[in-house]
């Protein structure tokens, strides 16, 4: 728990730094999670960053059933939820009031930090989606989130990635599962991050010595 926690809240610390440097024309920017714009992006992190909280305070399942990798399956990025998604980011974007994004922020990941810290490291947790998952890893897919859509919101600001190392080694670990790249790519961590999450272009040799070394892929919506 103590790495996948740490890296959740260096993510989620530098990312409402940079919040409370926005100027209201950066809200409207477009981004590459098409249709939503930055202010509709930054809507849906801070949605996925508070469920937690939610989730917690609810009864706990008997057992796990799904790990983050799990999580992350095809089976959830069907057409309708890609739809429920992005309504729901645009939903919550018309209350987000650009001088308290960042007290906003700040205030939903610490929630979500302080009910992990009271919960025990076994406890088990049900996602929207219906699955049970162990809190770590269920916390895990959040650092996912704020770390990932952390490079796209940079992308949009125009801002070199604020990606903090705690988070990459975390996100990296679940995208490798726990492998190292092949050597031959020389990626560093942030490259692999954006490379198979689809914020980079792949090249043909690239494509080929990650087939080789059979890389699990995990599916994300946008």
């Amino acid at each position: 728990m103590d790495p996948v926690r740490t890296a959740f809240s260096a993510e989620c610390a530098r990312l409402t730094e940079i919040l409370a440097e926005l100027v209201d024309g950066d809200l409207d920017l477009p981004t590459d999670c098409p249709p939503w714009t930055v202010r509709e992006l930054i809507a849906h992190v801070r949605t996925g960053i508070g469920r937690l909280t939610d989730m917690l305070a609810a009864p706990a399942p008997p057992r796990a059933e799904v790990d983050a990798a799990g999580y992350f399956g095809t089976a959830k990025f069907t057409p309708q939820v890609d739809a429920d998604r992005i309504a729901g980011g645009r939903r919550d974007a018309r209350q987000v009031d650009r001088a308290a994004l960042a007290s906003e922020m700040d205030r939903a990941w610490r929630a979500t930090d302080a009910a992990v810290a009271a919960a025990p490291p076994d406890r088990v947790v049900r996602t929207r989606h219906g699955d049970a998952m162990l809190l770590t890893e269920f916390l895990r897919t959040r650092v996912v989130e704020v770390g990932v859509h952390g490079l796209d919101l940079a992308a949009a600001l125009g801002r070199p990635p604020w990606l903090t190392a705690a988070a990459a080694a975390v996100i990296a670990d679940l995208l490798t599962a726990g492998r190292p790249a092949p050597a031959g790519l020389r990626w560093d961590r942030l490259t692999l991050i954006r490379k198979t999450t689809g914020r980079a272009a792949l090249t043909a040799p690239e494509q080929a010595a990650i087939d080789a070394a059979g890389f699990r892929w995990l599916a994300f919506g946008r």
